[in-house]
């Protein structure tokens, strides 16, 4: 059997970390089996689907690398085909005319509460063989079976049986036509050849209904994995409360899309104790069976430690290129300046994500706007000058083919020598004149990168500001 699946989002909202978890388990078992990967938008909601949403979703799978097949297909191109398989039910005996009001409906459930009986439409139209033109809007109900059981083999959670007294006989087309999310996407599923079906554990109650569906009109069931939910910190399910956000925004934030794909993949999965995986160790490794029943805990800080370590250890150009995303982001304009391989290799060990390299290094590619006031208070004192002074000429007499972190640093050693102080006496007091701060990489590498001319530019900035603030 040629093993397709696909990833099925409603463009109600973003795509989001349990979203992409999931795209990525369907897309491992596809990619693992040599198998098809579909992207199919069920954009029916026409209320609250946006196209924004879809083009976020379709931006974070390009973002992430989960690649597909076929796709994406748009459940709104599909109303004919949708309103032929109603029109053959209908035909067949599967399904029945309803023009229960919603008054009726609403007194029924109400009944049935104060009885305490799990509300459901009790059929009452079910053999009236009601005609679409006769009074009152219609709906169109499937016929559930009265008796019996559903039951399926969830390639995670194991044997499910759900009784059929449990279901109710469902809406499958709208008093306006439209069809309703099981019956497409039972359709979808038929039609498409869907093998895998791969999906949140809140689809599970969905899953006896489609299987109905599925049977009604002749065709193969596909074996189900329904994923646990991802958890925050206290143990619910992860919302905005816990500050979780869309796929896009971690790219945004400076997070690398192979660091978010390597941590999604360890939320309820694992190969033993590995925890850094390659794209082909995920395909080689990965078995649905394997993905745990219990909800997985996001956790903020690893993922940012994981980060980090992509950062640390990932190729220098292809960092570089990223990096640019984020000075464009902010209107930095990189030309004048160091290459960007450059800035990653100075700061790849300090920071976590490349957005916080973008905002530590921007004094390399812009004037210094504002400095700091703390840093300016314990660094700019009049004792500062003399250093100054004396590194200014010294970094003058250094020519442009001889301006390297080594000469740099020898330079700078020899200023303190000459002036009988510690190296922190010239360091500090240029590290603030050259970055506005107290923080930067080794003070060789954050003058080289300055450039020579820049450096003795912001070194006279730095005397002319102390000299004024000491004027009498």
């Amino acid at each position: 059997m040629k093993i397709r699946t696909r990833f099925a989002p409603s463009p109600t909202g973003y795509l989001h970390v349990g979203g992409a978890r999931t795209a990525l388990f369907s897309w491992l078992l596809a990619r693992k089996a040599g198998g098809q990967f579909v992207l199919r938008i069920e954009d029916t909601d026409r209320e609250r689907s946006t196209q924004a949403a879809v083009d976020a979703i379709l931006q974070g799978m390009d973002w992430l690398g989960l690649d597909y097949d076929e796709g994406p297909f748009y459940q709104t191109d599909r109303y004919d085909r949708y309103n032929e398989v109603i029109q053959e039910l209908l035909e067949d005996g599967h399904a029945y005319y309803c023009n229960c009001s919603k008054e009726l409906l609403a007194q029924m459930r109400e009944q049935q509460m104060q009885a305490g009986v799990k509300p459901r439409y009790d059929r009452r139209c079910r053999d009236l063989n009601i005609k679409p033109d006769q009074s009152g809007d219609c709906v169109v109900r499937f016929k559930t079976p009265l008796g019996g059981s559903v039951i399926f083999n969830d390639l995670i959670r194991g044997h499910i049986e759900i009784k059929n007294t449990e279901l109710d006989d469902l809406i499958i087309a709208r008093s306006d036509g439209s069809p309703t999310y099981n019956l497409t996407v039972a359709v979808d599923d038929n039609d498409m050849a869907i093998s895998h079906v791969v999906r949140g554990e809140d689809h599970i109650s969905n899953t006896p209904k489609q299987i109905h569906l599925l049977n009604a009109i002749g065709a193969q069931i596909p074996q189900y994995a329904h994923v646990p939910m991802i958890l925050g910190e206290d143990g619910k399910r992860l919302s905005k409360r816990h500050g979780a956000v869309s796929v896009l925004q971690y790219r945004e934030e400076g997070y690398l899309a192979e660091a978010l794909i390597n941590y999604l993949v360890r939320l309820g999965w694992s190969a033993g104790d590995k925890e850094i995986f390659s794209r082909n160790e995920m395909i080689d490794l990965f078995e649905i069976e394997n993905v745990n029943k219990a909800g997985s805990i996001f956790n903020p800080e690893k993922l940012l430690w994981l980060n980090q370590l992509y950062i640390k250890e990932g190729d220098e150009q292809f960092l570089a290129n990223e990096l640019q995303t984020h000075f464009t982001a902010m209107g930095v304009d990189t030309s004048e300046g160091p290459a960007l391989a450059k800035v990653i290799a100075a700061y790849r060990e300090r920071e976590k994500t490349l957005k916080d390299i973008a905002q530590s290094s921007v004094y390399l590619f812009q004037e210094i706007g504002v400095y700091d006031e703390k840093a300016v208070k314990k660094c700019f004192g009049e004792k500062a000058l003399q250093p100054l002074q004396a590194i200014s000429s010294a970094f003058t007499e250094l020519e442009d083919e001889m301006w390297t972190s080594e000469n740099i640093k020898q330079t700078i050693l020899q200023t303190a020598e000459t002036l009988n102080v510690g190296m922190g006496k010239i360091g500090q007091p240029l590290r603030v004149a050259l970055t506005g701060g107290s923080s930067s990489p080794s003070i060789e590498i954050t003058i080289f990168l300055v450039g020579r001319k820049r450096t003795l530019q912001r070194i006279a900035d730095a005397i002319a500001m102390i000299q004024t603030q000491n004027s009498p």
